[in-house]
């Protein structure tokens, strides 16, 4: 079955699409899903990010999570024949982590992919939310809202040049979607999109 992936900075309305298409797809039977987990070490994640831990150590609790994910959602939904569609996956390890890994390593991404590679399974479709840096931070709340240090608005820049370029670098894969545009819109545009790509893996499953 098919692994779908939902991509993008803080504040480009990912949650609220995921709202949307919980009931839109519901024929489908879809599992649902996020990263960082809601497990022990999601929590460990979130603790890290709050603490502000050693970039190295942040990342390597965001790869913990992952293989957890995998290995309790995402692969026993996939054996299943169920789509999977996931808020958050590999690719915002890739995006987010080499940005905040600059100066610690000669080359965060290479690294976060060697990390990766042999055991993660790559997403079969990846819808990017695209907004402009200043609205996501507004979308974010107030001044006076205290930011994890991912929701700076120059990180959130670098990190968003960083998802471009992951797109750029496999285009099949990635949809790229104007997060500026009505919430309906958005949501009728990646529903049509994920019924096509799940429609395309079952043909190619029937005798």
């Amino acid at each position: 079955m098919v692994l779908i992936t939902l991509e993008g900075i803080d504040g480009t309305g990912k949650t609220t699409l995921i709202t949307r298409l919980l009931h839109q797809l519901v024929d489908l039977e879809p599992v649902f899903t996020r990263e960082p987990t809601s497990g022990w070490t999601g929590r460990a994640v979130r603790r890290g990010i709050a603490e502000e831990v050693d970039p190295v150590a942040e990342a390597l609790l965001f790869a913990a999570d992952h293989a957890v994910h995998l290995a309790s959602v995402v692969r026993p939904a996939l054996a299943e024949g169920r789509p999977v569609i996931s808020d958050r996956y590999s690719d915002s390890r890739y995006a987010y982590q080499s940005v905040v890994l600059e100066g610690h390593l000669d080359d965060p991404l290479a690294w976060l992919r060697n990390l990766h590679a042999g055991w993660t399974i790559p997403p079969d479709q990846t819808y990017l939310l695209l907004l402009p840096v200043d609205q996501a931070v507004r979308r974010l709340g107030g001044k006076h809202r205290r930011r994890e240090h991912f929701e700076q608005a120059e990180v959130l820049r670098r990190v968003q040049e960083a998802y471009i370029a992951l797109a750029e670098a496999e285009p099949w894969r990635f949809v790229l979607v104007d997060a500026t545009k009505e919430k309906r819109e958005i949501a009728r545009f990646v529903e049509a999109g994920i019924r096509r790509t799940v429609e395309r893996s079952r043909a190619r499953r029937r005798p």
